[in-house]
Parts: structure tokens; C-alpha cells; sequence
């Protein structure tokens, strides 16, 4: 399971032989001795191996594409897979750094003492790191003063995007942080920039140049790269701990947004070690060209045996790109389903019961729908109203049930019978017409628990309402 993935912009400084030392510098200094692999000793090989069956480093060169990958592996004595990756592409000076785990339930929680890897902390200190437009990539929070107010509205307003999501920190009303920004940013180096409020002095200029759209009284505002994501805020509330339930909620949010990005197959282990067998077999096949057009008067043995090999290749091939669309439909299975895990917190709120679904969204959308409904009929500002109306604002109600209704009563409006056409949206809608006599009978989804009868030639002037009404009822 993901735990962590990034992508970094790296200077020119940083050379292949650098990025190898780095790496072994970052295993053999490691504070956890159980984690140092013995016995390292690198004499400038890029396709090497370190360590046991168990604990190993691995460094490979793919060098059609510029690229070296290093992967460190530890098993634990519990079964568990540890799996660290830094993928560095030096045609695009692009470092790829991913911690995998594998799953067990309770990965889905994030350890609250979770951070962004020690190796982001070796890259920025030895400056490797480029900055982000105009925003350093650093482990200390960037103050938000009054002679730079003009990169925290600019980002507020939509004017500027960053490479990274920024996570901006208002002052309290006591003009004091709502949680430790220092260690908010050492938690995200590498993945975020955290802006902070020099004073709550400032309150009136950035909400002046904001149009009363930022953060304010210790609120934390988190916003992302993509505008097709809309930002996340905080809210501070002041009681025992807050501040680092607080500091957990906003790390979790922009750590899973990160786990939730398409990464190319060139910057994940898989990816590559699946093109260097690719291009080694290829390698394999023209050689064997060479050698077919070498003897094509061998003896009839040889052939067979060259034929033999031919197939073998053809198999090995067939099942390298087998395994590389396997493992493509995994990764994009595994990343939708890290954007379902964005879009909760802990726990669901609701558990599915026994009822299948009629159209996609349709339970949800009945119960937003009635969340709804009881909201219109809730005292404002009371604790209900604020619970509900969150929930609803927070899944994205379509909808969907009421616009059904509108189209119900468009189609019932002055009903003299069911033609051609009517009984075509009716069926759009789900319902199954059948005759009855003098009456039509109009089964929802094909469910005999949910149907009505329409006269064949209605007399009642107020006949097409109540049948509306009816439907209305019993069936959205």
C-alpha cells in the first residue's frame, strides 16, 4: 500500500554518482541500526545489489532513458514489506520518491508521528532542490509578512499555482499559531509549502486584497495545484489537543493528495525494471536476426533449435507485456482507490444496507435529498444544522432525485394517454409499461413493490397531478 509518493524538480548539480552516494549515505547514516545494511562498499557500479534475501539495496541504470533507480527493501520479522523508492530521471531532472508498505488493515491509518522522508531533508541541505516558481522548497515554514502579501493573495485568488499545494496558517484571535508550524513543515517537506502569518495585524490588508476569502482567526487553508481541486479549510477550535488533531487532519490531507497522483511509469520501480527487460529482450531478438542471417544454411537441427528460442522469446515477450498490463490496471485501480480514501476522513459516516442501487448515486442522492429536507426544517445556527449541512456540502449532492421529479411532472402535465415518445422517457427513467385493461400499469425498475396505473383515457381534470404527486411519492 502507498504511503508516500512525491515528485521533486532537481537542479543540474546533482550527478548520477552523487545521486548513488546520496542514497547509500542516507542507509549507512540511518539512526535505526536495524535498517544499515552491512557491508557496503560502492565502487561506482550502477546495476548492483547490496545486502541479503530480506534487506536489500538495489541500484539500477536504464540508460536508453537516463534513468536510475534505487530501491531499498526490508521484511520485517511480522511478514510485513517495507519498500522505499527514489526514481531519478536526469533527462528531466525529476526525482520520483515513493514509501510502499505491504497492506495490512491498519495501513489505512496514518501513524500521527508520520513525515515526509529523512532523504527530502538530505536534498535540501545540500541544495539539489529548485525552487518553486517563487516559493523555496524548504523544511521551515515561509512567514507571510507585509512586504510580501502579494504571494499569499495572488494564490488565494487564483492568480498563481505552485508545482507543490500550499497550506496557509492564519493567526488566532489571540494572535497566537493554532499549531506547531515548525513541525508542519518538517512533516512536509518536500510536499507542501506552509505560508504563515507574521500577525493577526495583517488580518485587514490580506482580507482587503482576498475579498474576505482567506483563512482567518487560526484557520488553515490548504490549495492545491490542480483548479479542478477546490480547497480544503480547517477550521481551529480551542480545546485540549486541538492543535495537534488539527496539525494530523491538515498532514493526512496533503500527504493522500500526493498518494492520489497519476505518476508515469518511468518514475515507479515497476515501470522501469519492466522497460529494462523490455529492451533487454528486444536486444536478445535483433541478435538473433544477426545469427539467422549468418547461417541460413545450417543444418535443419540448428533450426529447430533457433525456432525453439524464437518461441520462447515470443512467450517471455507475450508475458512481459501480460505482466506490464497487469500492473498498469493495478496502479490505476490502486489510485482511484486512494482518491476514495481522499474524499473520507477515518470511518463513512453510513454503511450500504441490503438495497441495490436503481441508477448509479441513487441511495446517496436520497439521502442527501432527506438530510435536505430535514435541514429546510432544522433551527438555523443550531448544532443539527451546522452537522447537516456539512454532510451534505461535503458529498456532493447532484441532485439526481429531483430532477427525476421535474421531468415526472413535465411528462404528467394535461396527461390524455402514454404515445410513442412519452413511453420511451418513461422508460429512460426506469419504469416498465405494461397494459391492464383500460389502464396502463407503470412498474419502477421492474420491482413489484414500487407501481401505479394510469387510466388509458383519464376523465379527472386534476388526474395528471395526482399521478405525478403518486409517482413523486412512493417511487423518488
Amino acid at each position: 500500500m502507498l504511503l508516500f509518493s512525491t515528485i521533486l524538480d532537481i537542479k543540474e548539480s546533482l550527478t548520477k554518482n552523487k545521486f548513488i552516494q546520496l542514497v547509500i549515505a542516507w542507509n549507512q547514516q540511518s539512526p535505526h541500526l536495524e535498517n544499515v545494511i552491512q557491508g557496503i562498499v560502492w565502487n561506482g557500479e550502477k546495476n548492483i545489489r547490496f545486502g541479503k534475501e530480506n534487506h536489500w539495496l538495489d541500484i539500477e541504470e536504464y540508460r536508453n532513458r537516463n534513468i536510475i533507480a534505487v530501491r531499498y527493501e526490508k521484511v520485517e520479522s511480522d511478514g510485513i514489506v517495507w519498500d522505499t523508492d527514489y526514481i531519478m530521471n536526469f533527462d528531466d531532472m525529476r526525482m520520483a520518491i515513493q514509501l510502499d508498505r505491504s497492506y495490512k488493515e491498519d495501513a489505512l491509518i496514518m501513524d500521527s508521528k508520520f513525515s515526509t522522508p529523512h532523504f527530502i531533508t538530505t536534498l535540501i541541505e545540500n541544495g539539489y532542490l529548485k525552487d518553486d516558481g517563487r516559493l523555496p522548497v524548504v523544511r521551515e515554514p515561509i512567514q507571510i509578512m507585509e512586504d510580501n502579501l502579494e504571494i499569499l493573495s495572488d494564490i488565494i485568488n487564483d492568480k498563481q499555482r505552485y508545482r507543490l499545494p500550499v497550506v496557509y496558517v492564519s493567526k488566532t484571535v489571540f494572535n497566537y499559531n493554532p499549531v506547531n508550524v515548525r513541525w508542519l513543515s518538517s512533516r512536509l517537506k518536500g510536499v507542501a509549502h506552509v505560508l504563515v502569518e507574521d500577525s493577526k495585524q495583517l488580518n485587514y490588508k490580506i482580507r482587503e486584497l482576498c475579498n474576505d476569502s482567506n483563512e482567518y482567526n487560526g484557520s488553515i487553508g490548504v490549495y492545491f495545484p490542480h483548479s479542478s481541486i477546490k480547497h480544503r479549510r480547517f477550521l481551529y477550535r480551542e480545546y485540549t489537543g486541538s492543535d495537534t488533531i488539527l496539525l494530523d487532519k491538515v498532514v493526512k490531507n496533503v500527504i493522500q493528495y500526493g498518494n492520489s497522483q497519476n505518476v508515469d511509469n518511468l518514475y515507479t520501480w515497476q515501470g522501469v525494471s519492466n522497460s529494462l527487460l523490455s529492451d533487454r529482450l528486444n536486444s536478445q531478438r535483433e541478435e538473433r536476426f544477426i545469427a539467422e542471417s549468418a547461417k541460413q544454411k545450417a543444418e535443419d537441427e540448428v533450426d529447430k533449435i533457433y525456432d525453439t528460442f524464437d518461441e520462447d522469446l515470443k512467450k517471455l515477450q507475450h508475458q512481459l507485456e501480460e505482466l506490464t498490463r497487469q500492473n498498469e490496471s493495478l496502479r490505476c485501480e490502486n489510485q482511484g482507490l486512494r482518491a476514495k480514501l481522499n474524499e473520507t476522513n477515518t470511518v463513512p459516516v453510513l454503511n450500504f444496507g441490503d438495497e441495490d442501487e436503481f441508477y448509479p448515486g441513487e441511495i446517496k442522492d436520497l439521502i442527501l435529498s432527506s438530510l435536505e429536507n430535514s435541514l429546510n426544517n432544522t433551527a438555523k445556527k443550531s448544532r443539527r444544522s451546522d452537522v447537516l449541512r456539512d454532510i451534505i456540502e461535503s458529498n456532493g449532492y447532484l441532485s439526481l432525485s429531483e430532477e427525476r421529479k421535474q421531468t415526472i411532472k413535465k411528462l404528467m402535465k394535461g396527461y390524455k394517454g402514454i404515445s410513442g415518445p412519452m413511453r420511451q422517457q418513461l422508460a429512460e427513467l426506469g419504469f416498465e409499461v405494461t397494459e391492464d385493461g383500460k389502464h396502463y400499469k407503470l412498474t419502477y425498475f421492474g420491482d413489484g413493490r414500487y407501481w401505479t396505473t394510469l387510466a388509458k383515457t383519464p376523465s379527472d381534470n386534476r388526474g395528471d397531478k395526482n399521478i405525478a404527486t403518486n409517482i413523486i411519492k412512493y417511487m423518488l
